[in-house]
């Protein structure tokens, strides 16, 4: 099995495991209603993308 032939420094470590840090995600504001949405995805609230009615709310509804 294969080994190591120096050891790692410490700065090489942490920016070979910081790209698998947790990264918050990002949320953009629906157009129609406000509220944050994330980016390619239908609003919930109101059924929106794209300017579009996709999904069909009823009135009374949440």
């Amino acid at each position: 099995m294969a080994n190591p032939k120096r050891r790692q420094s410490k700065s090489r470590q942490r920016m070979r495991q910081g790209a698998n840090r947790w990264k918050a995600p990002v949320l953009k504001s629906c157009p129609e209603c406000g509220s944050a949405v994330p980016g390619h995805v239908a609003c919930p609230s109101c059924g929106y993308y794209r300017g579009r009615q996709v999904i069909s709310k009823v009135a009374g509804e949440d």
